[in-house]
């Protein structure tokens, strides 16, 4: 009887700690999600080009190097903006 009980408890545990396994479908992140998701990465990206504009002050980058990842890191910004504009346009309506 002991068997029983103990392995109905070892069995509700696995269901429990199985549930996030058992998901059919992985969920679609809510608008105020993405948003804060492209928010962080926007400030993210704004640290990358302070970043990169001190290493070239300093004479980390040389010029070359210096236009070369700003022009990067600023298309990519610009990237990350126009995607934050077109979630806050897709949550207002």
């Amino acid at each position: 009887m002991d068997f029983v009980i103990v392995l109905a408890i070892l069995a509700a545990v696995v269901y429990v700690v199985s549930a996030p396994l058992r998901r059919t479908g992985e969920a679609a992140p809510s608008p105020g999600a993405e948003i804060a998701d492209l928010e962080a990465a926007r400030e993210a990206k704004y640290r990358e080009i302070r970043d990169a504009e001190l290493d070239h002050r300093t004479g980390k980058l040389s010029d070359d190097d210096f236009e070369a990842i700003d022009r990067s890191l600023r298309a990519e910004a610009i990237e990350i903006l126009q995607a934050l504009d077109g979630a806050k346009a897709e949550r207002a309506g």
